[in-house]
């Protein structure tokens, strides 16, 4: 892309129902949408299952290899919850109810008249030492441990807790994007598209083929986060373009 230094981060959606189709992952959609805006270069998303071991053994592979990692889901209150488990083994941190979390859940439970049952105490379960990340939502919070910030799976409560999350995160230059379409297939540009994007190395330029029913047809995005790079490389694409619509029309 470019030689601007940018956070990289990788992202956890966890649960067995993603997996299974009965729920539709959202978050990773939206957490992608924010970080390009805030400069961070999401690197991975990954989904996996509510299992323990894969949890632990995913969290320690990709905390050590980006910046952030963000997971969601598996915090909440049933017994097959067990994220705030899975990451105290990755860190090897014992797990216990956090006080701060405790009193919030408590009060809120107490306010609305609502029994605080062990399944509710459950939710403020978390590894020793973690910082909590506020829920403007529900109340229970998600937390923080190094790198790794743990955000629940209800897409309206993980949103919430994400703006939160990025007060407190690096971000770098954003990337900016320009779009041509294109009425030729890719097969068509491809050779010249390749020579375009080897003489515009701060760039980043994808073709995205479809076809309405009738006819191929390509959109061609470029993305830098260097305005100057990203203008010539449109104004050369645009020409390749101009180039082929004139063959075409002899």
């Amino acid at each position: 892309m470019t030689a601007s230094p940018a956070p990289t981060a990788a992202m956890i959606a966890i649960g067995d129902e993603v997996l299974s189709g009965r729920t539709k992952d959202k978050n990773i959609g939206h957490l992608a949408e924010l970080f390009t805006l805030a400069g961070i270069d999401l690197k991975e998303a990954r989904i996996i299952g509510d299992e323990p071991t894969q949890i632990a053994d995913t969290v320690n592979t990709l905390r050590r290899a980006y910046d952030i990692v963000v997971t969601c889901g598996g915090i909440g209150p049933t017994h097959d919850d067990i994220t705030a488990d899975a990451i105290g083994a990755a860190f090897g941190l014992p797990v216990g109810e956090e006080p701060e979390a405790l009193r919030r859940l408590a009060a809120s439970y107490a306010e609305r008249g609502i029994e605080f049952t062990e399944a509710r105490r459950r939710m403020a379960r978390m590894p020793e030492g973690a910082t909590l990340i506020d829920n403007p939502v529900s109340v229970a919070p998600g937390f923080r441990v190094d790198n790794v910030f743990v955000l629940a799976g209800v897409p309206s409560i993980f949103q919430a807790m994400l703006d939160n999350v990025l007060k407190e995160l690096p971000t770098g230059v954003p990337i900016v994007s320009a779009a041509l379409d294109c009425r030729f297939p890719e097969g068509d540009i491809g050779g010249p598209l390749r020579e375009i994007q080897k003489s515009h190395p701060g760039t980043s330029i994808g073709s995205y083929p479809r076809f309405d029913g009738t006819r191929h047809s390509t959109e061609l995005v470029i993305r830098s986060r260097d305005a100057a790079a990203l203008e010539a490389a449109r104004q050369a694409v645009a020409a390749m373009l101009a180039d082929f619509e004139a063959k075409s029309a002899s």
